[in-house]
């Protein structure tokens, strides 16, 4: 039987220790995936997602998989969002339905948990990111197919509609692209790949820096303060939002800048592009008219006058603060610079580092970040609002990284939150051979032997390839 159940009654159970499965998928209005009908909900954060997204009810369906569960285990009888406890529970009986091990976990053994639930969001996560992934990449080939066929012109609607989507998924969550790991082997793709990157990294930091920074301008029209403390010293209350700094519109704006912000490269020689060793001056000039001259060409050969997509591909190499080398045109000073396109530079350097190029292999995540806060940290205050959401959305260990532990061995972060590692070697580096339980590094504070080892040198997935486990092995390469 299929029943409606209001979204809010739904988070009051769990939020009560309560648990509930669908037994169907639940769908944004933009077809995009919410909730599988086979994941126990065991937190709230999901349902509150699902609300966010304007859904106010969620169908529960007992007669495929469903059911619903309160803080003593007991099933709750769904009858027209009527929610009746049944004392008769047989937890044996009901046993199929809670179990959430599958043949293709990458974790089988583990039992049903906090932890194995973590897994399985994971993996559902990239699931989806990874249809999504791949149908963002179909779009900017077409785009720079399309491009070099007819000398200049593409389908923007269609780049337009395609990026909505993706945009929506983006928003369900803090960039769930991150748990698709870079690619340190290969960079046949580079171009499609970074596109999607730089779009799904700078989309989860401007949506975050606008509800962190608007927060704070609000707290001060509120409290007629006369200074503000920066992110990093000091954590701003919370009140109500009298301020935006970027309303709906203009996020989806920017996330289309952020996915079309190299177009321009399309029209770089491939033999420049594509070159193993150093560009001669002449070869950076020309890599370098792909922003403010290739870029520019290409919009007003389409008819795209959006100014915020044609800031972000004329300036996302623009300084960042003053003096700041390398960077161009050089006509602008770094006051002048939108803060959308500032982000856009952070995903587009975070990206461009931790991916192999066809000159360098690809750094460890942890090593990138580390490098852009030392390089940008306490430039000038907005500067850092940008940066303390930049780090957030990311991370410390952002997934994919390889850190050391203090008892010797070497984890894979599966999240960054905690981070949710893995150990895959033991105290003398080698492979372990049965598969360990992963464990949040911030819960296990007096273990002092599991906590991260900063005194150590980092890896990356590549330098230590040939001792990764299979099921490691098989997170890396996304399948």
């Amino acid at each position: 039987m299929n029943t409606e159940i209001s979204i809010d009654n739904l988070i009051k159970i769990v939020a009560a220790d309560g648990k509930v499965k669908t037994g169907m998928d639940v769908y944004s209005t933009n077809g995009v995936l919410l909730l599988a009908k086979d994941v126990l909900v065991e937190k709230v954060k999901i349902l509150e997602i699902i609300r966010d997204a304007g859904i106010s009810s969620v169908p529960i369906d007992t007669a495929i998989d469903g059911c619903l569960w309160d803080d003593n285990g007991n099933l709750v009888k769904i009858n027209s969002d009527e929610l009746v406890h049944i004392p008769a529970f047989d937890a044996q009986n009901t046993a199929r339905s809670v179990d959430l091990q599958t043949s293709d976990s990458i974790f089988p053994d583990m039992a049903t948990n906090e932890i194995e639930m973590k897994l399985v969001e994971i993996e559902e996560i990239k699931k989806q990111a990874f249809l999504k992934y791949n149908k963002a990449k179909k779009s900017i080939k077409k785009v720079i197919a399309d491009i070099k066929a007819t000398g200049g012109r593409f389908d923007f609607d269609e780049v337009e509609a395609n990026v909505s989507v993706l945009i929506e998924f983006l928003t369900v969550g803090d960039n769930p692209f991150s748990y698709l790991t870079q690619e340190i082997f290969s960079y046949d793709d580079y171009l499609y790949n970074h596109s999607i990157n730089v779009c799904a990294i700078g989309t989860a930091v401007v949506n975050r820096f606008n509800t962190h920074f608007s927060n704070t301008v609000s707290n001060l029209l509120c409290d007629n303060r006369s200074d503000v403390d920066t992110p990093f010293e000091k954590k701003s209350e919370q009140q109500q939002n009298s301020f935006a700094c970027y309303y709906p519109d203009e996020l989806k704006d920017i996330s289309l800048g952020f996915f079309l912000h190299d177009l321009g490269k399309v029209m770089v020689p491939d033999e420049i592009l594509n070159k193993q060793s150093g560009l001669t001056k002449e070869e950076f000039i020309e890599v370098k008219k792909h922003s403010y001259e290739y870029g520019a060409r290409l919009l007003e050969k389409n008819g795209i006058k959006n100014s915020m997509i044609k800031n972000i591909i004329y300036y996302h190499h623009a300084a960042l603060y003053e003096r700041e080398e390398k960077c161009y045109p050089l006509a602008i000073k770094h006051t002048q610079i939108p803060l959308y396109v500032r982000i856009c530079k952070l995903a587009d350097i975070y990206d461009a580092m931790t991916s192999k190029r066809c000159y360098k292999e690809a750094i460890n995540p942890i090593s990138v970040v580390t490098q852009l806060f030392r390089k940008y940290a306490k430039k000038d205050k907005i500067l850092q609002y940008i940066l303390h959401s930049f780090v957030k959305s990311i991370g410390i260990y952002p997934p994919g990284s390889i850190l050391f532990l203090r008892n010797g061995q070497m984890a894979y972060v599966l999240d960054s939150k905690g981070p949710f590692v893995v150990p895959f070697t033991d105290e003398q580096e080698n492979t372990l051979k049965s598969k360990p339980d992963p464990f949040i590094i911030s819960a296990s504070e007096s273990d002092q032997a599991k906590m991260i080892d900063n005194r150590r040198s980092l890896k990356t997935p590549k330098d230590v390839y040939t001792i990764l486990p299979s099921y490691i092995k098989r997170i890396i390469r996304n399948t």
